[in-house]
């Protein structure tokens, strides 16, 4: 049996969600939008923990409910071109695919339960928000707010049979990495972090390409 673990931010769409919304709901600010891109690599690449990458990004942002709205607007027109094209694959396989990030539900689910994935399927964080809507921290219980995160949701999955991630940070390598995968493949369609490529088992162009290996 084969089980999909797939990632969302520049896997299963072309950009980085919460840096979307960032500069959704701060749209003139280039400084910070740079800040924010450099957090985001350096978290991806290794460089940083992703615990800290993410409170450091929380920290200074300033949104809202009507801010991530528009975000997920912008990321419908910014899905993967493989992955739209693949749909029936999705759809006859929901069953063994796992969406898991590091980004937040509110954002990704409605992308992602239009690809006929279960919710249950889904593992992502949350925000916490304010009675006035805006956005005022995570929650920090969640697993996936922590380093090597994504290693203990899969871990605790106990799937029984061939574990492939496919990816393009280091928090998919991890999962390999800690021995809760057999594969990691680096996907490289929309950005190839060049220090994570000795870490592949395969480098995949593409979902058809994904899809062709693991025949």
């Amino acid at each position: 049996m084969n089980y999909f673990i797939i990632d969302f931010d520049s896997t299963f769409i072309k950009t980085e969600s919460l840096d979307e919304l960032f500069r959704i709901s701060n749209p003139t600010d280039k400084d910070l939008h740079e800040k924010i891109n450099k957090i985001t690599s350096d978290g991806m690449e290794g460089k940083l923990s992703f615990s800290q990458s993410l409170s450091n990004r929380i920290g200074i942002l300033n949104a809202n409910k009507d801010d991530i709205k528009k975000t997920i607007n912008e990321i419908r027109d910014n899905i993967t071109d493989s992955f739209k094209s693949n749909k029936d694959f999705f759809k006859k396989n929901k069953e063994y695919i796992f969406i898991v990030s590091s980004g937040f539900h509110e954002i990704i689910d409605p992308i992602v339960l239009n690809y006929h994935i279960p919710k249950k399927n889904i593992y992502a964080n949350n925000f916490f928000f304010d009675e006035n809507r805006k956005i005022i921290g995570f929650d920090k219980k969640n697993p996936l707010s922590k380093t090597k995160g994504k290693v203990e949701i899969i871990k605790n999955l106990k799937l029984n049979g061939t574990i492939h991630v496919l990816g393009d940070g280091y928090t998919d390598f991890e999962i390999k990495k800690d021995g809760y995968a057999d594969y990691f493949y680096l996907f490289i369609e929309n950005i190839k972090r060049e220090s994570l490529t000795k870490n592949a088992d395969f480098l995949v162009k593409s979902f058809d390409h994904f899809k062709n290996i693991v025949k």
